[in-house]
């Protein structure tokens, strides 16, 4: 193990006095005048870590044969993909990436890199002489003979949730290449002026199986599903919502003078939902059956429709608007009588989102059913932490909890009904470890023999083969580069050392972890976690100012956990930069998390605030008289609540691509957290309408083509205000897509803590030309 992992476990803040021996580089103490080259120095020198660690695996995946695992390496900065045969042990690359990459270039008319190809994830097709990729929602296909590369088509995953979640107004008939064959090869299925169409084998027949479709109240191609059997048909009929749309102007387009304007479908919190509505045809008959909608009267979403295999009916989930209820809903495939067979009812909300990686947010958290629904294993938050439940499929009631106790569940691995075992991951189960650590275990059907298999101490990641013979584990910690090791199932036999990432370029240079520090929350009893980011050149002796980089999102936890060769630049320039989960944030306790409920301006500010003052009452170089905070997106709206909520604390923020109003931003994050119908908490939580409250220095960042976040959000802020009489500074980036990316905000933000924190003034770039990297993100 490296030097540098014995110094950070001697650095955990059980004491101070070790921090005096923290490796360091560069020039700048906090006192010292800044140079033009420390700037420099702050905005390159990830870019520069980055690229001396050597085999650092990521992104690992199983081929669809699963004998073989390709996951990622990085060395000096460029990407391959490399092949691992479990059964053999040979390592070989996956492909030729140079090669790829001049057919995608081609083909798409982009430049891509072989070091930095535009997909993480592929999967082999034709008996492994085609690769499959996306890039954003498009799917690709590439020869690995010719290395001929074409677009395929949508992500189909991605046009159903379209559809049923963005009020996408399809056709009045499907793609003519886009058929749905019956299981039995009589008919094909297709739409035609908004309704459902029968065609026979031989084309002979055509028949309409619905009437009642239309351009207002049509039927959705990628939500057709047919029985096993063939003998029955369903479909979701969908009357369209509010179509709002959120319009852009790229003021400076490339290669041409004139701007573009664009649009884009961005349903808003309170905005007119779609409404889906499922509908069976028997074949035979030509009879279409009315489905009651008692049970589903308010969707939020609808998920895909799913036939048992006896065809004796179908199931979907109904996550009501509102997210208080979430309903797994079967139907009876003779008759089209709805029943409900598990209800997920909650005073504050549900988190529905998969708990399964790499699936589509188009379900539960996690759902299996065993023996075509005898049985279904069901994730729950009911007992105040994410576990998992075994229900009887036929009844719906509940037979045993299967995992149990005061930590969480975060992935479902892999389910053997054969052993009646569950593989998966949890956080929070060892005591005296950081609770966020994910190890990774197994556990009968029962609830019985829970046993870890991933002792080491770090932050693990499995991920198994789907035969479930074989699983790899890429574990590691901010101070501990990353192991990824092949296993045997059946027994946890070590196999093979698959990668071991080697660091000592990089630890050479100067570089070194973040370290962990925890405190007391606001109920005197939860510890809060975060990391302290040191200085460059950190002096015990001296005092430092702090700056907090802020991401409060509900949707998880932010603080790092595993080993990453990222840097915060401001530590470059004297400044300690801490992260921090507070209350309201994910993965600990449903106690922890509903602290966001309807209160996004909390962001868990009286914890972190705590946290602070525990800081600095621990460590004299700590100082908090003049704290600052900066993040992007919901870490935006973050660091303006903090300017406006809690001024008494913090004094200066650098807010970018913030949603300042959650009225003003996509409904599901908002809708989630906030509560529907949108009440006055909306108002309340408000950067926009308790502007007026400003008192410290503030500077705002946008990009006028943000497609995650409406940039009026930003425009909305400013105006009042400019109205309330305030001052502030406002960064418009043209052209910037969310987090508004570049080396340019990235350097407005460093002036302006420097200027407002140190008291110096930054230097005259106008006259000082710098080479730097061009996509650097807010967001590591």
């Amino acid at each position: 193990m490296y030097k540098i992992a014995a110094l950070t476990l001697a650095l955990c803040i059980q004491g101070g006095a070790a921090l005096a021996q923290a490796p360091v580089s560069g020039s700048g103490a906090v006192n010292s005048p800044l140079e033009p080259a420390d700037f420099e120095r702050a905005l390159t020198i990830g870019d520069r870590y980055g690229r001396l660690a050597v085999n650092v695996p990521d992104e690992l995946f199983w081929t669809n044969e699963g004998e073989e695992f390709v996951y990622r390496r990085t060395t000096h900065g460029r990407h391959e993909f490399i092949l691992v045969n479990a059964a053999t042990g040979e390592k070989r690359p996956a492909f030729d990436q140079v090669r790829l990459a001049a057919a995608l270039n081609k083909a798409s008319g982009e430049s891509y890199e072989a070091g930095d190809l535009p997909f993480t994830r592929f999967a082999l097709t034709d008996d492994g002489r085609r690769l499959d990729f996306l890039i954003k929602q498009g799917r690709w296909g590439c020869s690995l003979a010719s290395y001929a590369c074409t677009y395929t088509s949508l992500d189909p995953a991605a046009s159903h949730f379209r559809q049923l979640r963005y009020n996408y107004t399809p056709p009045a008939q499907n793609n003519p290449e886009e058929r749905s064959p019956s299981p039995d090869g009589k008919w094909i299925a297709y739409i035609k002026n908004y309704n459902v169409f029968l065609r026979s084998k031989d084309g002979t027949q055509d028949v309409p199986l619905s009437w009642d479709g239309s351009e207002g109240d049509y039927y959705v191609f990628s939500t057709l599903s047919w029985s096993p059997d063939s003998r029955h048909i369903a479909a979701y009929r969908i009357r369209p919502g509010y179509k709002r749309e959120v319009s852009y102007v790229n003021s400076s387009a490339t290669n041409q003078l004139q701007p573009e304007y664009s649009s884009t479908v961005y349903p808003k919190a309170g905005d007119v939902l779609p409404l889906p509505q499922p509908v069976l045809f028997d074949i035979a008959s030509r009879r279409q059956i009315t489905i009651d909608n008692a049970l589903f009267p308010n969707p939020f979403q609808l998920s895909p429709l799913r036939w048992w295999e006896d065809s004796r009916g179908f199931t979907f989930e109904y996550n009501q608007r509102g997210h208080q209820l979430y309903r797994l809903v079967e139907v009876d495939g003779a008759n089209g009588r709805a029943r409900s067979l598990i209800d997920e009812p909650s005073k504050t909300f549900v988190d529905y989102r998969p708990l399964v990686r790499n699936e589509q947010d188009t379900g539960k958290t996690f759902r299996y059913d065993i023996g075509d629904g005898k049985e279904i294993i069901w994730a729950s938050e009911r007992d105040g932490h994410e576990h998992l439940y075994l229900f009887n499929g036929r009844t719906g009631a509940l037979e045993n909890q299967i995992t149990r106790g005061d930590w969480v569940v975060r992935t479902v691995d892999y389910v053997d009904p054969v052993k009646r075992e569950i593989w998966f991951e949890a956080s929070g189960m060892n005591p005296g470890e950081d609770p966020y650590f994910v190890h990774a275990y197994r556990i009968g059907f029962d609830g019985k023999g829970l046993t870890e298999v991933t002792p080491e101490r770090g932050n693990h990641n499995i991920e198994m083969s789907p035969d479930g013979r074989y699983y790899v584990d890429l574990w590691s910690r901010t101070d501990v580069p990353p192991h990824m090791v092949l296993y045997r199932a059946s027994d946890n036999a070590k196999l093979m050392q698959v990668e071991t990432a080697d660091i000592s370029e990089l630890v050479a240079a100067g570089w070194h972890p973040p370290v962990s520090f925890h405190s007391k929350g606001r109920d005197g009893k939860t510890d809060i976690w975060g990391v302290i980011h040191l200085p460059a050149n950190f002096d015990p002796k001296k005092k430092y100012p702090v700056v907090e980089h802020i991401y409060a999102g509900p949707t998880g936890s932010s603080v790092p956990k595993s080993f990453s060769t990222s840097v915060e630049p401001l530590t470059q320039l004297g400044f300690i930069v801490v992260e921090i989960d507070g209350m309201g944030t994910n993965n600990r306790s449903r106690a922890f998390h509903d602290v966001i409920w309807k209160n996004l301006k909390d962001a868990g500010f009286p914890d972190r605030i705590l946290w602070h003052k525990a800081a600095a009452a621990k460590f004299s170089w700590y100082d908090i008289s003049n704290v600052g905070i900066f993040g992007a997106s919901a870490g935006g709206q973050n660091a303006v609540s903090a300017l406006l909520f809690h001024p008494e604390f913090y004094k200066v923020a650098v807010a970018n691509s913030g949603c300042y109003d959650n009225r003003m931003n996509q409904m599901w994050w908002n809708e989630l957290w906030m509560g529907w119908p949108v009440g006055i908490e909306y108002q309340q939580s408000s950067d926009v309408d308790n502007a007026y409250r400003l008192q410290g220095k503030l500077m705002l960042v946008v990009g006028e083509m943000d497609q995650n976040v409406d940039p009026s959000s930003t425009f909305q802020l400013a105006d009042r205000l400019i109205k309330a009489g305030k001052d502030f500074e406002m960064v418009y980036v043209p052209g910037a897509d969310h987090d508004a990316p570049g080396a340019y905000s990235k350097r407005k933000l460093l002036d302006f803590f420097v200027r407002n924190i140190l008291g110096q003034n930054p230097p005259n770039w106008n006259a000082i030309p710098l080479e730097l990297p061009k996509n650097q993100s807010w967001r590591r």
